[in-house]
């Protein structure tokens, strides 16, 4: 079979082909596409092998060129995962080294899969995460009862302290989840994403119908907000953010409650929980709680001046996130906005 590389925005009636993948998710999507070239100029190299109507075989890749940190393949940037799609292996195999090939027509330092399913346990990942499925099947009562005691007794104190949640799509609650997400990203270190990149989220992706933002509001105030996205019938959490004051209110877990809420009576099967690193143990114990089953994902990167697998890699970052910490909101959002189209 011929593999073609082609861009997902241009390819006609691409989402629904996708769907007819097993392994399909949100990221698979040109509204992720549309989303990550309007924010960040990345390009679409994405390897497909079409057959009677669907992709016998679907591997996204986006080019990452940044003077900076070099030009790289990516599947896919600031995604958490993104397996290729198909129930061939020896397809698998060759888009691989199809990916190689392209790679080194076009100068890549490298190629970083995340979540390749047929790669051989015996090469190294270079990254490890957890992810966390929540089962959307049980009925609401059932569902429920699947939390951890302590996660039920904190949607319930929420509930009683009059926090309230509303599910949007609007423009304005993008707006007050980017609020929140700058007093987020400054306490845990971290410059946040240019405006820019969520307006695209809302125009690409909110306002066409697939994803929302569950917001939490307290006496008027909004104190917590969660981005979601989804396709077919599965959802993910994205994005989380709050005011740290009012944490005792618990709005996060009646957010999270009340997104399962909603994607439960609209029919999804399954809503992601996204990626947590190994050593955040405070995030991997919240996610314990909400019934999910857990998996480890591996990220494998195939260094094509080496031409081997990169080994786990150990991340040395948190001398800089004390350092972005102590910078004041504006500057952080100076650094966001050139950062992050050299990161990915």
């Amino acid at each position: 079979m011929t593999i073609r590389i082609v861009d997902p925005i241009q390819y006609p009636d691409w989402d629904r082909l996708v769907l007819y993948n097993t392994d399909y998710s949100f990221f698979h999507t040109s509204a992720w596409a549309k989303t990550l070239v309007a924010s960040y100029g990345f390009k679409p190299a994405y390897f497909i092998v079409p057959e009677e109507g669907r992709f016998a075989l679907m591997m996204p890749l986006m080019e990452v060129n940044s003077y900076l940190t070099g030009k790289r393949g990516v599947a896919l940037p600031f995604t958490d995962q993104c397996r290729p799609a198909t129930l061939n292996e020896e397809l698998f195999n060759q888009a691989v080294r199809s990916a190689i090939h392209r790679g080194e027509e076009r100068d890549w330092r490298y190629i970083e899969w995340r979540d390749a399913g047929y790669f051989d346990d015996r090469l190294p990942a270079s990254e490890l995460y957890y992810v966390h499925d929540v089962d959307l099947a049980k009925a609401g009562p059932d569902l429920f009862r699947s939390l951890s005691d302590n996660n039920r007794r904190n949607i319930k104190k929420a509930v009683r302290e009059d926090v309230i949640v509303s599910i949007e799509k609007s423009l304005g609650s993008i707006e007050e989840f980017y609020r929140l997400n700058l007093i987020t990203r400054k306490r845990h270190g971290l410059p946040p994403q240019p405006f820019a990149f969520f307006r695209n989220v809302f125009e690409q992706i909110l306002a066409r119908d697939s994803g929302v933002v569950a917001t939490a509001s307290h006496k008027g105030r909004v104190i917590a907000a969660s981005v979601f996205f989804h396709f077919g019938k599965k959802a993910i959490y994205k994005y989380g953010a709050s005011e740290a004051t009012y944490q005792h209110l618990r709005p996060n877990n009646l957010v999270m409650w009340e997104a399962l809420t909603w994607y439960n009576k609209q029919g999804f099967e399954t809503l992601s929980l996204g990626r947590t690193e190994m050593n955040n143990p405070g995030l991997l114990q919240f996610k314990r709680t909400w019934g999910a089953e857990e998996r480890v994902v591996k990220y494998h990167r195939y260094d094509l001046r080496k031409r081997n697998y990169v080994p786990l890699r150990s991340r040395t970052s948190a001398h800089i996130e004390r350092l972005f910490s102590r910078f004041p909101t504006s500057v952080l959002r100076l650094v966001g906005r050139f950062f992050y189209k050299h990161a990915g």
